[in-house]
């Protein structure tokens, strides 16, 4: 994929929920923030709509992305928040000019959807980042941290590249439109559940969304060596242990070469005492591959850029995650 440079068009797009009219401040507070970095911005035509739920209709939605598909003076793609529903995309998407065109395809939580889709049905790798307005309208130093994680993969890139952890992350509950304040500040730690080491392709996306379309043409198949990173948000210890358990009763385990999961904003852990890693270690059973949790590519502030079919190495011993090759 070409690096975007200074100039580049930026093309977003509301696959699922209608941030742009719901959160007018921080969408144009997103807008502000890259636009100062020296991009150029091209809205959705669903940009300000809303259909209840949703943006817009299943085709306009579709519609909308493809119609930045086809675009040749945008250079990336980029959500602007998640929802429930971008899956009711997948059967319209123009895959054939994507992969005749591609460009930067970013987003995180229910878009896992249709960058898993892309991905399987191109085999052009898309990016597990940031969301416009979820991401890039977040107050400082977050939108700073997230945007250097992204300039380092999307503008910068330089291979090998290692993860670096942040200092501190935040998943602090503050009302969008009326947010006056950076978020407080925690301190932050990876967990390493198992040592070892291994490289593979990257397989990452919201768990709860990658059963949405689990079993169909849309998802890549899990391969044996793969490297799975999965995360999530809000959800319950009840939700969790279910979620966890789809993926035990499909085998997905027995294939893996290594485990990574996400920082879980807001967990409920329904007074058992329990992380969501603890969960998914009593589910999984005996293992012995590495696996490593409380990664920052999830829905907490900073999140990094991650590129879905990239090889990784993971070194949970060392705590280190070194993207070799996109």
């Amino acid at each position: 994929m070409i690096p975007l440079k200074e100039k580049d068009t930026i093309g977003f797009f509301s696959p699922s929920t209608p941030i742009t009219f719901f959160c007018p401040t921080r969408f144009e507070r997103a807008k502000t923030f890259l636009t100062q970095k020296g991009f150029n911005l091209k809205p959705g035509f669903l940009t300000g709509k809303q259909d209840g739920y949703r943006s817009g209709s299943v085709m306009d939605r579709a519609g909308e992305l493809n119609e930045l598909i086809n675009d040749p003076t945008v250079d990336c793609i980029i959500s602007t928040i998640g929802g429930m529903n971008s899956n009711s995309l997948l059967p319209y998407i123009d895959y054939d000019a994507f992969k005749q065109h591609p460009k930067i395809l970013m987003g995180h939580s229910d878009i896992s959807s249709i960058l898993l889709a892309v991905y399987a049905k191109t085999g052009i790798n898309t990016y597990y980042g940031p969301a416009l307005v979820a991401s890039f309208g977040e107050m400082e130093p977050y939108n700073e941290m997230t945007f250097q994680y992204f300039s380092d993969i999307c503008i910068d890139p330089c291979l090998p590249y290692r993860f670096q952890p942040p200092e501190f992350w935040t998943e602090e509950d503050l009302d969008w439109e009326t947010q006056d304040r950076s978020k407080t500040r925690t301190q932050n730690k990876w967990i390493t559940c198992n040592k070892g080491v291994a490289t593979g392709r990257l397989i990452i996306g919201n768990l709860n969304t990658i059963t949405s379309i689990f079993g169909s043409q849309y998802m890549p198949d899990i391969r044996e060596g793969d490297i799975l990173f999965i995360e999530d948000t809000q959800k319950s210890a009840a939700m969790m242990e279910r979620l966890f358990a789809f993926l035990k009763l499909n085998h997905i385990f027995d294939k893996i070469s290594g485990l990574i999961l996400g920082k879980h904003e807001r967990f409920n852990d329904q007074k058992t005492g329990k992380q969501p890693y603890q969960i998914l270690e009593e589910i999984i059973g005996n293992y012995d591959f590495p696996f490593l949790a409380e990664v920052d590519c999830c829905h907490t502030h900073p999140m990094f850029t991650m590129p879905i079919g990239s090889t990784l190495e993971l070194n949970a011993t060392e705590q280190t995650i070194t993207l070799l090759e996109i």
